[in-house]
């Protein structure tokens, strides 16, 4: 199945899932507002405004697949996907904002208090209201981990939290009418705190996408094992991955292979790895890095061993590849992985390939510091 089709039909599955978000809490803010203004009750009357949000949410969400969804062009040839992203801010912008005039609101009511007045209609309302939000919490989030939609997966958790809350205001009307102690205004700021950090924490969490995440440990894990399936490749390094929205990967790596192999072996090779990434991960490798490695003298394999051993004695030193020896030229070249958890990156590296000068003093090296961008 192309990849166009592919982003198609997730569009699809993403702007039914927000319908459905949206025709469900335009339901439920109707009747939580006319409960809330018949009981008097501020914290029933802010969760209407809430699902009015929520709403509002599931709309922009439809917008930002639509645009997201826009075939690459000229001005954007990595196409639209990152829209999405945009999308999934918006969205935390209008919770945290929701949370913002909801704690103003309580704090009026808490400077004026007025006396609710619940009725046994209205509760049952209220309780179908939170099952209702719990499925469709559930439903919602769980469309939008099997799509890879930030958006639907923060107005799933969303609804998740406002089951939480109207489930409170059942809570706050039980203490009432039983003790006749009102604990609506207070319940609704405690309310309008939880909905501004949900707001903060689902901003942090997109801006960190935008901001350019590690690569995704599983992704990178399984692409180096189809890489290294390949007859003659010995490892895969250096890889990286650029996300331009949900499921839309481009990327570039280093492989090492025999000294033997001809351009036109190393040539097709790379051919075929570059169809098999992309067709079993969905991820473009635009460029593919080549290494040798040497195959037909046990005494260079002997240094290799030593130099790894000494390499691999220094803390913070993650891996070397890209070993390759000239015997002619007296020509050592390789990448030294510093970690990233170095405090001094520079200082390890420069330690490190001094010990490696010493054991090898006829040696000239050629070495580069290198990053290793699935690091755990």
């Amino acid at each position: 199945m192309s990849n166009a089709v592919v982003q198609s039909s997730r569009e699809k599955i993403i702007v039914k899932t927000s319908i459905i978000g949206i025709v469900a809490n335009v339901f439920l803010a109707a009747f939580k507002a006319a409960i809330g203004l018949m009981s008097n009750s501020i914290a029933i009357t802010l969760d209407a405004v809430n699902n009015i949000s929520d709403a509002a949410s599931s709309l922009i969400t439809i917008v930002g697949a639509k645009l997201a969804a826009k075939a690459p062009d000229k001005e954007h040839p990595f196409g639209y996907g990152r829209i999405e992203y945009m999308s999934a801010i918006i969205i935390s912008v209008l919770v945290f904002y929701a949370g913002v005039t909801s704690l103003i609101e309580s704090a009026k009511q808490i400077l004026q208090p007025e006396t609710p007045a619940y009725n046994m209609v209205s509760l049952i309302i209220v309780a179908v209201a939170v099952v209702v939000k719990i499925l469709l919490g559930r439903y919602v989030k769980n469309v939008g981990e099997h799509v890879n939609s930030d958006a639907l997966i923060n107005s799933g958790e969303d609804a998740r939290l406002d089951s939480v809350i109207s489930a409170s205001t059942l809570v706050a009307a039980g203490i009432f009418l039983t003790c006749q102690i009102s604990l609506e205004a207070w319940l609704g700021a405690i309310i309008a705190v939880v909905i501004i950090k949900a707001g903060i924490d689902m901003l942090r969490e997109t801006l960190s996408k935008i901001l350019g995440e590690r690569n995704d440990l599983e992704l990178a894990k399984d692409i180096k094992k189809t890489i290294v399936g390949f007859s003659g490749v010995r490892g895969a390094y250096d890889l990286v991955l650029h996300n331009y929205g949900p499921d839309s990967w481009q990327g570039s790596v280093h492989i090492e292979v025999p000294d033997t192999y001809s351009a036109n072996q190393v040539d097709k090779m790379l051919r075929e790895i570059m169809v098999e990434v992309a067709q079993k991960h969905n991820v473009m490798l635009t460029a593919i890095g080549v290494y040798s490695y040497n195959t037909q003298d046990e005494e260079i394999s002997r240094v290799e061993k030593k130099l790894r051993e000494i390499a691999f004695s220094h803390k913070h030193v993650r891996q070397i590849h890209g070993f390759y020896l000239t015997k002619e030229t007296k020509n050592i070249r390789f990448d030294l992985v510093i970690s990233l958890a170095a405090e001094n990156r520079q200082l390890v590296f420069t330690e490190t390939l001094a010990h490696i000068q010493r054991e090898f003093p006829d040696y000239e090296l050629q070495a580069v510091m290198d990053t290793d961008f699935s690091e755990e």
